[in-house]
Formats: structure tokens, C-alpha cells, sequence
């Protein structure tokens, strides 16, 4: 009984000692966190900027984080205690038994519990990645050894190649060497995105934290994602499935901007935000491709846009961010 208590007393001690050193670490970050790319010294995932993100980081830090630690705790506890109470000096007599039902009945049930627990809140989640509202923008990207390609079918805009920064040309502009590219995926903030992503030549993978996106582009086939960011600004992400030599230099920037940037950012790489045809309409809805051309006239329709300013990221500071405003009504269909 003496053994059991000081046992019970040293396991005690060290999961205070843990908890306090883990809420330190977690209440004193080596500085202000940086939205949309990884911020020097950070324990936890990148702020969300979509409304998906959100959802992902409640379950991992309300469902798994605390059953993870619980779990580790508990099986760390579970070892101590019999290191030291059943060792051959505090045992000398070991017991004969080698089964105990109860105990096994134990171990498998509550896995399994905890298992279809976390599955109603995954699920849940996984539902809402794949089903995508109807999409406002459509963006096809494509990857290669070693660089992405995007394309813009609605807008008409043909596919041009996006390349990692030179490390030169990153720190004259004061932009995170590896993330930043040259030419970047431009999106209105407060649109659904959808993204089909493919490969040209071997397995690549789509992965931008910050809006909880991970897709593998695959040769041959084409996979679809979504996204809707919540705020201006620049965001990072890179490849995340070792495609060869040069994967660490596949980096992907979306910059988000308002919906007057955009259109102007697609006059300029030659496309048009007018499409011609209903089946060009992201959705290819007949009441979005009346909304498309009627009412204020777009930039294609010769109104004067400003001209395209996207936020500049410091490393040295969080990156800005403005909140999406709210999104407009709608316009009705036309009558039949």
C-alpha cells in the first residue's frame, strides 16, 4: 500500500509539472501568430481564413487534442504505476493469472467508443468538404515537375506557370523565401473558390493551410476542392507529397482581393468577366449568368476599375487582414 501511494503521489507530480510547462508554452508564443504562413516558434495550427478551417481547427483542438492527451496521460500513469509497483524489488512474487476478461472487454469497447465518437464530429466535416455550394469562380490547377500551373476557364484566362521566388528577389520584396511565387492565384475574398487539381507528369498534392485545403493532383484525373476566404490578404502553401528532387520549391500563393481588384487583375491578364454563354457561368446556372450581365457594368463592360493592390507580407509581422463584407443578394432569374 506504501509503493501504491508514493506512486500515486509521483505520477500526481509529474502531470502537473507536464500541464504547467504545456500552458506555458501554450500562453507565451515567441510572437504574434502570422495569417497565412507559418509563424517562427508556433505550437498550434495557422489561423483559419475559410469558413472550413474554422470547422477544422474546433475539432482538433475540442475533440481530438483532448482526447489525445487524456489518452497519453492515462497510458503514461498506467506504465509508471506498474514500473513501480510491480516491480521484482516491490514484487517479489509475481501472480500466476495470465487472462482477465473483464480487462479485455475493457480495452476493445472503449477504443471502439471512443472511435464512433470521433467519427459523428469527422464525418461531419468531411461532409462539408465535399459538398461545395454553388461555385462563383473556378480555378484549374495543375502540377508539375517542379511548378504549378493555374488557368481560369470562366474568365477565359489561359493557363499560365507559377514558380517559386529567387531567394534574391524574395528578400528585395520582403516575402517569405519558398512560399512566394511569381505569379499567384488571385481570388476575390468572399466567393467560393472551387479547385480542380491534376498532375502533368507524377503525383503532386494541392495543400494551403490556412483555408484547409490538401488535394492530390493526380495524372490523369482530376480532383475538385473548395474554398471561401473570409478576409483579404496573402496566403502560403506549398506541395505536400514528395513528387522528386525539387519538391520542396513547389510553393503556391493565393492572394485574396476585393471583388474591383480582381476584375481588374483579369482585364490584365486578357480574360473577361462577361461569359458568353450560360454553361460558362460558374454553376452554369442561367439566373448567375443574368446576374453576370445585367445591372452595374463590370470591368469587362468598359467601367473603370482601380487599379490591383494586393496586401505585401513582412515576415517580420502578421500578415493584414480585413474581413470579407457581407455577401450581396443574389439577382433574381429572368422571367420566362
Amino acid at each position: 500500500m506504501g509503493m501504491g501511494t508514493r506512486a500515486r503521489a509521483i505520477i500526481g507530480s509529474g502531470v502537473a509539472a507536464l500541464s504547467l510547462a504545456l500552458l506555458a508554452a501554450g500562453c507565451s508564443p515567441t510572437e504574434p501568430e502570422r495569417m497565412g504562413q507559418p509563424t517562427p516558434g508556433g505550437i498550434g495550427l495557422q489561423p483559419a481564413a475559410s469558413p472550413l478551417k474554422v470547422e477544422a481547427h474546433h475539432f482538433h483542438d475540442w475533440i481530438l487534442l483532448p482526447l489525445i492527451v487524456g489518452i497519453s496521460v492515462f497510458v503514461l500513469g498506467l506504465l509508471i504505476w506498474i514500473a513501480i509497483r510491480y516491480n521484482k524489488k516491490a514484487n517479489p512474487v509475481p501472480a500466476k493469472w495470465s487472462h482477465n476478461t473483464l480487462i479485455e472487454i475493457i480495452w476493445t469497447v472503449v477504443p471502439v467508443l471512443i472511435l464512433v465518437f470521433i467519427s459523428l464530429f469527422s464525418f461531419r466535416l468531411l461532409f462539408n468538404y465535399h459538398d461545395m455550394p454553388t461555385p462563383d469562380l473556378t480555378v484549374k490547377a495543375t502540377g508539375n515537375q517542379w511548378n504549378w500551373a493555374y488557368e481560369y476557364p470562366d474568365q477565359g484566362i489561359a493557363e499560365y506557370t507559377s514558380n517559386m521566388l529567387p531567394e534574391d528577389e524574395a528578400r528585395a520584396q520582403n516575402v517569405p523565401y519558398r512560399l512566394a511565387a511569381d505569379q499567384p492565384i488571385v481570388v476575390p475574398v468572399g466567393k467560393t473558390v472551387r479547385v480542380l487539381v491534376t498532375a502533368a507528369d507524377v503525383i503532386h498534392a494541392f495543400a494551403l493551410p490556412a483555408f484547409g485545403l490538401k488535394t492530390d493532383a493526380v495524372p490523369g484525373r482530376v480532383n475538385e476542392t473548395w474554398f471561401r476566404a473570409d478576409r483579404t490578404g496573402v496566403f502560403y502553401g506549398q506541395c505536400s507529397e514528395l513528387c522528386g528532387v525539387d519538391h520542396a520549391f513547389m510553393p503556391i500563393e493565393i492572394r485574396v482581393v476585393t471583388q474591383a481588384e480582381f476584375e481588374a487583375w483579369v482585364v490584365s491578364k486578357g480574360g473577361s468577366m462577361t461569359p458568353k454563354t450560360p454553361e460558362q457561368v460558374p454553376g452554369g446556372s442561367s439566373a448567375q449568368a443574368v446576374a453576370g450581365t445585367t445591372g452595374a457594368p463590370t470591368v469587362a463592360q468598359g467601367a473603370v476599375a482601380a487599379p490591383v493592390s494586393v496586401p505585401s507580407v513582412n515576415p517580420a509581422a502578421p500578415a493584414a487582414a480585413t474581413p470579407a463584407p457581407a455577401a450581396a443578394p443574389a439577382a433574381p432569374a429572368a422571367a420566362q
